[in-house]
């Protein structure tokens, strides 16, 4: 195992080398940040690598300019979160809301000239249901997907899913050709229907993707460049360089702090809040480590955080303190809840001792630059203060998901989205199924109150979502600091319209400037 102090640089010179990678080939006429305009080329800058272009393997979030321009999905969503019509035009649910018809376009096809029917649809959304996408849990609820004609898409479900349809409208929908579904380069050379192609001979996977215009497209309204290129950061000073490079047209930032650097080169910042920052103790039964399946231990650590100073200390201020993982606007959101386990670091021994470990114990847990890196010391500090040990293993953020959603550690610091609805959220982490509850443990209160939302009516469904609020906080399942302010820089020469419910904005609303 690492210390803190050599996890934090071995993990800085790991980035570093990626992100060099990255920047690798830029120049002044590779896109619209060398003053190209409309129908020229727009230069993307993303913080993540995915990790696979196959579209059941495809993830969404800052993943999701990957999925869109090579992918169509089902349906789209608006900036403000809300469902329309795309492959999709027509769509209604039976009195039960467990069968989903759809009725989808006749004029589209993929760009190996497969015609896109709604039995290739159903083939598609039962195969990101039973793919290895880390979003794979969202269609958990799909019990069949079948075509009734051609244009006619029946989806079976085994209990209603409130948030299927924006599912359909995110990596749940994309649409792959069938012909490329068991190709040995699937993961490297996906096929779809969707504005742009991928050009492999340009493309450095993990580093540069370089995407052509589909001379086909069926929606050509919705084509605002002739080229796309995404290039991978992973570290926020070679991004800041990029941008003040005017190497990149629009980004994602690592970290918001270096925003005076980034509006000095003419960049404008567009922030939102949709992701906390904090602990998740994935290891609640003790599988791993043993202290973490006593609910005490997991309130002592807690009670360990001071969040007022992490969110100083690690993110400028810049964000909003919180206890709780549901957004604000949200049925299950209690700002009560946000000061239930205030800064007593008396009160986590206390609790430890009581758990029967009052000389404390070992936390291992994983670390990888994520632009938290003084939220990696601050939490070892405070926990060490309370007795606990922190030893971080150093990991390359490009295999951070796998070892970490796959069971190898019993917590980890993270960020983790809020999204807009409680269903949704707890798809995401609380659900038995749920991707970041990767041990899958079951609780019969979360089940039976999750039954409810998804069945109840709606004052029933909102009763029970505070309810579940308040028991994850209870059991302290996660450990919430801050609801991160993200940061969106773009140049001069390009308009966007941020996202309500996502990380990164949608394609169709990234613009040459008016």
């Amino acid at each position: 195992m690492l210390g803190r102090k050599s996890a934090r640089l071995a993990a800085a010179g790991v980035a570093m080398a990626l992100a060099l990678s990255a920047c690798g080939g830029s120049d002044g006429d590779s896109g619209n940040a060398g003053g190209s305009g409309s129908g020229g080329t727009l230069t993307l800058g993303s913080i993540v690598a995915p990790p696979s272009l196959a579209a059941a393997e495809s993830s969404w979030a800052n993943g999701s300019p990957y999925v869109q321009a090579v992918y169509d999905s089902l349906l789209r969503q608006a900036p403000d979160g809300s469902v329309e019509p795309w492959l999709a035009t027509e769509w209604s649910y039976d009195d039960a809301r467990t069968v989903l018809t759809m009725t989808l376009r006749d004029d589209v096809t993929f760009t190996d000239g497969t015609p896109f029917t709604a039995d290739v649809a159903a083939q598609n959304v039962l195969r990101f249901r039973d793919g290895t996408s880390a979003q794979a849990s969202k269609l958990a609820n799909v019990a069949d997907a079948t075509a009734v004609d051609d244009t006619t898409l029946q989806i079976t479900l085994t209990a209603p899913d409130p948030g299927l349809l924006t599912y359909l409208a995110q990596a749940g929908g994309a649409q792959a050709s069938p012909a490329s579904f068991d190709a040995a380069e699937a993961a490297t050379a996906p096929v779809g229907s969707g504005p742009y192609v991928l050009d492999a001979d340009r493309t450095v996977i993990g580093s540069t993707y370089v995407f052509t215009k589909n001379p086909e497209y069926w929606a050509p309204d919705e084509q605002h460049y002739d080229e796309l290129v995404i290039n991978v950061f992973t570290t926020a000073q070679t991004q800041v360089n990029a941008i003040q490079g005017g190497q990149v047209d629009a980004t994602n930032l690592i970290d918001n702090q270096s925003g005076p650097q980034i509006e000095g080169a003419g960049y404008t910042i567009q922030t939102v809040e949709l992701n906390w920052a904090g602990l998740i103790l994935f290891d609640r039964a003790g599988q791993l480590n043993p202290a973490l399946g006593d609910v005490r231990v997991r309130q002592a650590i807690a009670h360990a955080i001071d969040r007022d100073a992490l969110l100083e200390g690690a993110a400028g201020g810049l964000g909003t303190v919180t206890g709780q993982v549901f957004r604000e606007g949200s049925d299950a959101y209690d700002p009560e809840l946000d000061d239930r386990y205030d800064y007593d670091p008396d009160a986590a021994r206390d609790l430890l001792a009581e758990a029967g470990y009052p000389d404390g114990f070992t936390l291992e847990m994983p670390f990888f630059d994520i632009g938290l890196d003084p939220a990696f010391d601050l939490t070892a500090q405070y926990l060490s203060d309370v007795g606990i040990t922190v030893e971080y293993t150093t990991i390359a953020l490009a295999d951070a998901f796998t070892q970490v959603l796959g069971g190898s550690f019993p917590a980890t610091l993270f960020y983790l989205s809020e999204d807009s609805t409680t269903w949704q959220t707890a798809q995401v982490s609380i659900a038995q199924g749920s991707t970041f509850n990767v041990f899958h443990q079951p609780d019969e209160t979360v089940a039976g109150l999750l039954s409810t939302i998804q069945t109840g009516s709606e004052d029933e469904a909102a009763a029970a979502a505070t309810e579940l609020n308040e028991y994850v906080v209870e059991q302290a399942w996660f450990v919430p600091y801050y609801r991160a302010q993200l940061g969106f820089a773009s140049g001069p020469d390009t308009d966007v319209v941020l996202q309500s419910d996502n990380a990164y904005p949608l394609l169709q609303n990234i613009t040459p400037a008016a």
